[in-house]
């Protein structure tokens, strides 16, 4: 299965009408998997790189609920470029992805939704130790 496969793109029921926007997102429902936490990140700009990491037990949905930001998407073999450019679109992200978040708009707010609870010792934050670890994961 290619990395673009895994990292579906997914979209969210626009359900607004005159009285203005409203999208409903579900765990388990609407993403693939249980919400144990949210956080989102703002104030950051065009320069700034967030992410740089993998995580082994975490998924993720990305989701810009205002403005714009783009995440790299990478496993070692693959990598590609999605743009976070409208509230009702996520990117799903599993376990033992590389992902960095870059190029925020000034009025960027991104929401991440996450499987688990924080644990920094799941998180892999030096690339070549992240591809010696999938590398033993395929021998």
């Amino acid at each position: 299965m290619s990395l673009k496969d895994k990292c579906t793109i997914l979209e969210f029921n626009d359900l607004g009408d005159e009285r203005g926007k409203l999208v409903v997102i579900e765990g388990n429902e609407s993403i693939p998997f249980e919400i144990k936490r949210v956080f989102y990140i703002y104030g950051s700009d065009n320069e700034v790189i967030r992410g740089q990491h993998a995580n082994r037990e975490s998924e993720f949905v990305l989701i810009n609920v205002a403005g714009t930001s783009k995440v790299r998407i990478a496993d070692g073999n693959e990598e590609f470029i999605v743009e976070l450019n409208k509230p009702m679109m996520g990117v799903y992200i599993p376990k033992m992805v590389w992902k960095d978040m870059y190029d925020f708009s000034y009025d960027s707010v991104l929401l991440v939704l996450a499987s688990t609870h924080y644990d920094g010792k799941e998180y892999i934050r030096d690339f070549d130790e992240y591809l010696r670890e999938m590398n033993e994961k395929v021998n």
